[in-house]
């Protein structure tokens, strides 16, 4: 029996790419890539010359049984996203689910994600916090951030440009205005940018300066110790 290998790649600067990263996608004998033209810009910058075939949210359930059989064979598969670590707001779950019902051996790399650095860099507590990913679009979006009135850890969100002012003015309507957070943009790229202040003080910041880039909302929990952070 062979070994499901879950394998972080850049979220933005390729030199994050880790030499094991690259030397197991190197080694196994099929590469699961969400989107096979990213992926296959990523394999060719490492001269990773192997199999890629497409694994993602809209056929990951139709797929994951020809790949456990591959696996049953002795096949030794990676599975790789588009940037970041695979399951996190990523196709990955269903996949290392049904690898570990079968028996399979499921071992996942470390390595790049944009939740870690964005909630270090901060400035909020980052001992204890909860990671909520991407907000409902709609249904349900308004209840799960009422859900979080109470919550006392750090809550990290990530969003897109073209819904985030949108959702600091929804998080500062239940939590407040004066609620602390830190809007982290475009992480490991050229332009990476860290915005810190109040909810009302990033409202007002990109109402004046148009979101780009994808982002990592950070936001202190109740009743933690209010620090004033500075814009950047």
């Amino acid at each position: 029996m062979a070994t499901l290998y879950i394998v972080p790649t850049p979220v933005g600067n390729m030199e994050d790419m880790t030499l094991r990263a690259i030397r197991v996608l190197k080694e196994v004998d099929l590469v699961l890539a969400e989107d096979t033209r990213t992926s296959g810009i990523l394999l060719k910058h490492f001269d990773i010359k192997n199999q890629l075939m497409s694994h993602h949210k809209f056929n990951e359930h139709g797929t994951s049984a020809a790949v456990i059989d591959r696996l049953l064979s002795g096949q030794n598969v990676a599975l790789i996203s588009d940037a970041g670590t695979p399951g996190i707001s990523d196709p990955g779950f269903f996949l290392v689910r049904e690898a570990v019902r079968a028996g399979i051996e499921v071992v996942t790399l470390p390595g790049a994600t944009a939740l870690i650095p964005a909630l270090v860099s901060s400035g909020l507590p980052c001992d204890r916090f909860t990671f909520e990913g991407f907000l409902p679009q709609k249904k349900g979006r308004q209840s799960r951030i009422e859900a979080l009135r109470e919550e006392t850890r750090t809550m990290v969100f990530y969003e897109s440009p073209y819904r985030v002012l949108k959702t600091l003015q929804q998080l500062a309507e239940v939590f407040g205005v004066d609620r602390q957070a830190s809007a982290c943009r475009e992480i490991s790229k050229i332009h990476e940018e860290s915005v810190r202040g109040s909810l009302q003080e990033l409202i007002e910041h990109f109402t004046a300066i148009e979101p780009r880039g994808e982002f990592v909302l950070v936001v202190a929990g109740r009743q933690q110790e209010e620090k004033k952070l500075k814009t950047e």
